[in-house]
């Protein structure tokens, strides 16, 4: 018996992996964050599987049905949103499995922020402007931010930001966030990723409040940085037509031979 932990995707019930696909398809029982979770993927739970929606259950709750299942020798498909790494609560969950010894693993799913980045058509790392990503968001009622992991601290270092679980205070990030990227950054809100009511504002952080216009649900990311929209950047040296490379040696000495 086996615990899956599977990360369900986005949104859109094909954005999901093989394996987490064959492993929900293998699993007597189905727990999923039903609040999050597509009721499509449902559909891959085989005939007569226990399914069970989590959103209204604690903890204890969720470990008392998977114990269950482990004593049944039931493999157990857990669906999670998104990608189980971060804001998962997967990590409490495990901690309790390996304390009554229950096996588990893991199968990671496409995250909120690439399906942001791929509604927008962008990268988020471009040559000459920026390469690193950011994934953080502010503090809330569930977990509180840590000393020094500040929307501030993050935009001193000019990376892109991708902010989650914060549009409901989008005036207090613009406001932390302006002193350092300037008001005429770009900034996007993209509202259920790959969902079928996808929706998209792009902006600037001087003009993300009228944009925005009040829409304030809570599954919505918020993308910042000079990445966002960008036309003037410098090419990749990966594909010019002089960079040697392992797969392409070019040059009367080239680092790497064919063949080697």
């Amino acid at each position: 018996m086996t615990v899956h932990f599977i990360g369900a995707g986005p949104g859109a019930p094909d954005l999901i992996t093989i394996r987490g696909r064959d492993l929900i398809a293998s699993s007597p029982v189905c727990l999923f964050a039903g609040s999050l979770v597509p009721k499509a993927l449902l559909g891959h739970c085989p005939a007569g599987a226990r399914v069970i929606d989590t959103a209204p259950m604690s903890l204890d709750m969720i470990i008392a049905e998977i114990a269950a299942a482990h004593a049944a020798g039931q493999d157990v498909a857990r669906l999670h949103s998104g990608d189980l790494s971060v804001w998962s609560a997967m990590g409490e969950q495990l901690r309790r499995l390996r304390a009554l010894g229950i096996p588990y693993d893991v199968t990671p799913g496409v995250p909120s922020f690439a399906a942001a980045a791929a509604a927008l058509g962008a990268e988020l790392t471009l040559p000459g402007v920026v390469q690193s990503v950011v994934l953080t968001r502010t503090s809330g009622r569930a977990s509180a931010m840590p000393e020094g992991e500040s929307l501030a601290a993050f935009a001193a270092t000019g990376a892109t930001l991708a902010i989650h679980l914060s549009v409901h205070v989008l005036d207090r990030v613009v406001l932390e966030l302006t002193p350092h990227y300037g008001a005429d950054c770009p900034v996007a809100v993209v509202w259920r990723a790959s969902w079928p009511d996808e929706r998209v504002v792009v902006a600037t952080l001087g003009t993300l409040d009228a944009a925005v216009a009040g829409e304030m649900e809570r599954t919505a990311l918020i993308l910042v940085g000079r990445a966002i929209g960008a036309q003037e950047f410098d090419e990749s040296r990966l594909y010019a037509h002089d960079y040697d490379r392992r797969f392409r040696p070019v040059g009367v000495d080239p680092r790497f031979r064919e063949g080697a």
